[in-house]
């Protein structure tokens, strides 16, 4: 494709000095289908010398059937006559046949390369930290999925077919040119440098203009999915007026670079099209000069076939075909530039710094044998222990129990940003620690740092006293179970939805799960009980009912850790006082982490801890908390409150 000097001057006018997304995308579709593509190849050459060979056939008509009829008859001319048209129908015909062969596989290689690029994205997206859309808005994140992946697939459906034909048939039809006449095609060349002079200047603030649009319509689209979703919120504060003024200038913008793509790409083609006629008539004169000077048997000047009228007529067909391929090259430019800056984003999403992680700590399934020891099993038994490889070769099993200690740990979520200083907790296994603080204070980052959402910057958090830096992401998750204040329900029934929790888990045991969280009694009420359809994040459900879903999946998930986060935020003090008493059912046994503004729901803890700007300020138990009479204190007296 890059042989073609105007794709080449065209792509620098636009700006993509660093063609990476153009060569990444071409080698991509190329490694996924090196069979397809030189079938492809094969057929669209067919189809070029085929839509190329009409000049060939007006000169053969033209020369020995119509010159020859009109002096000796059209009888003596008859066999000639049915050869050519016997021919024409063949080469036509192949030409159809191709045409329809590469169509048909075009189309279904074209939808396999984009499900391959959709795979990969989803794939790397699922392996991406926490941090990575903390920083990137989930609008932008959907439209690599929807208008970068549309641009792409008009490339593969139209651009990249369309510039391989006009490539193969530029080249033919030079060829059959430079048979009938090199100076001829010389005025032809000379026409063509003129258009593509046309289309760098002109055309590339098109091209160029297209990729912007294909970006402000990706703020749009983002904006109009962000708003969407806080319609709620947009109500309550009656922000309807600023939110559609917001709109009207994303949509201003986006018509702005749409006007200016288009009135530059309309106004090429009308351009190019008088180019061509000036062409047109050049080459008639030219050609007529020629044909009276030099005459029909000199050689030298001319080409391989003697100038005369049948040259004249085919050669202006074939020019005529020439500017047109050009003009279709310039008008699939534009579509190019906005595929390579889509397929840039694209694969600048694959290339992303997957989440690292070095563990080499697998948590399994034990059991105890007859004597005693604990040795790994497939069953499920409600005991777990920690599988260590050491650097000798061996490998032990030390049961998890459930002790997280955080020692000394600094944090922050960005540079010069610190939110946590010098944190050390220690969570014996089986009590429930609770986190006591206002917004900001740190309680929430606690919980993502021993998920290892995020990684600390200073001090050490060890887990049955093991780093946790050793113990690998996915089971170090697997023995957690957090319940956060934003729930999250997808599209599903109630049974799948709480099984999410566990895929394996029974039926009964969903059940039990459900009891467990209080959540039974409404689920049987809904129309079709636990086989009830949940869609658009359990919008037919209340925001309580939504929850205590939210705590059947950590009761079904059965680990020896759990997070509530929050977790009865969203439910009456009434339903509060029952879930809690499930809640203590499901916490026997296990430590507990419970991030709460209710001082009520964290009476019972083993341990409070007060933060304040990222600093323990007090910690012990409820009574032991009260007698001190600080922070805590002040907060359960009413003296101040958290916020």
């Amino acid at each position: 494709m890059n042989r073609n000097p105007g794709m080449n001057m065209k792509f620098k006018s636009v700006g993509i000095k660093n063609n990476s997304g153009m060569k990444r995308l071409v080698r991509y579709i190329w490694e996924h289908n090196r069979v397809k593509l030189t079938i492809v190849g094969v057929c669209l050459l067919i189809t070029a010398l085929a839509s190329s060979a009409s000049g060939l056939f007006l000169y053969m008509l033209t020369a020995r059937v119509i010159t020859h009829a009109l002096s000796d008859g059209f009888d003596s001319v008859l066999p000639q006559f049915a050869g050519i048209l016997t021919a024409m129908i063949c080469v036509y015909a192949a030409g159809v046949a191709a045409a329809a062969a590469y169509s048909f596989i075009m189309a279904r290689m074209g939808q396999r390369t984009l499900n391959s690029l959709r795979k990969d994205m989803f794939a790397r997206m699922e392996k991406l930290p926490v941090r990575y859309f903390d920083r990137n808005k989930h609008g932008d994140i959907m439209s690599y999925y929807t208008n970068d992946i549309d641009a792409i697939r008009q490339f593969i459906s139209q651009s990249m077919v369309q510039i391989v034909n006009t490539l193969f048939t530029l080249i033919i039809l030079t060829c059959y040119m430079l048979y009938y006449s090199i100076w001829l095609t010389l005025v032809v060349y000379g026409c063509a440098a003129v258009m593509l002079v046309v289309v760098k200047n002109i055309g590339g603030k098109s091209a160029d203009r297209f990729v912007r649009q294909q970006h402000s319509t990706a703020q749009m689209e983002g904006f109009i999915e962000e708003i969407a979703n806080g319609q709620k919120v947009v109500k309550v504060f009656t922000h309807e007026d600023r939110t559609l003024e917001d709109f009207r200038k994303l949509n201003a913008q986006v018509r702005r670079d749409a006007s200016g793509a288009n009135e530059y790409g309309n106004i090429v083609m009308p351009i190019l099209g008088g180019i061509g006629n000036y062409m047109y008539v050049l080459l008639a004169f030219i050609g007529g000069a020629l044909c009276m000077v030099t005459g029909a048997g000199n050689f030298s000047l001319t080409g391989f076939a003697p100038m005369s009228v049948a040259v004249i007529i085919s050669f202006l067909a074939m020019s005529r075909q020439f500017g047109q391929s050009i003009a279709q090259v310039s008008h699939q430019t534009s579509m190019c530039a906005m595929a390579f800056a889509g397929a840039k984003r694209v694969f600048a999403l694959i290339d992303e710094k997957p989440e690292e992680d070095n563990g080499y700590v697998s948590l399994v399934t034990v059991k105890r044998d007859e004597n005693g020891a604990l040795v790994e099993t497939d069953e499920r038994t409600h005991h777990w222990a920690w599988k260590h490889p050491h650097h000798d070769g061996t490998t032990t099993l030390s049961e998890l129990k459930g002790r997280i200690v955080l020692d000394g740990v600094d944090f922050g979520y960005d540079e010069g940003h610190q939110v946590l200083y010098d944190v050390s907790i220690t969570a014996e296994p089986g009590q429930k620690t609770a986190f006591v603080g206002a917004t900001g204070a740190g309680k929430t980052t606690i919980t993502n740092l021993i998920n290892r959402f995020y990684d600390i910057q200073d001090g050490k958090i060890r887990y049955d006293g093991i780093n946790i830096n050793k113990i690998k992401k996915p089971d170090l998750r697997r023995s957690l179970t957090v319940v956060l204040q934003d729930t999250n329900l997808f599209t599903g029934t109630v049974m799948d939805n709480i099984r999410y929790g566990r895929p394996d888990a029974t039926d009964e045991e969903v059940y039990e799960a459900a009891r467990i969280a209080n959540a039974y009694d409404f689920i049987v009420k809904l129309p079709e009980g636990f086989n009830t359809m949940l869609t658009s994040d359990g919008a037919n459900l209340s925001q309580g009912q939504r929850q205590l879903l939210s705590i059947a999946r950590a009761a079904v998930a059965d680990t020896p850790v759990l997070i509530l986060d929050e977790a009865t935020s969203s439910i009456d003090t009434r339903t509060e006082k029952i879930v809690q008493k499930g809640t203590d059912m499901l916490m026997q046994g296990r430590t507990v982490f419970v991030i709460a503004h209710r001082l009520s729901t964290v009476q019972s803890s083993d341990l409070i801890l007060v933060l304040d700007h990222g600093h323990v300020i007090e910690r012990g138990s409820h009574d032991e908390l009260i007698k001190l009479k600080g922070t805590y204190y002040a907060l359960y007296t009413g003296a101040f409150e958290l916020e």
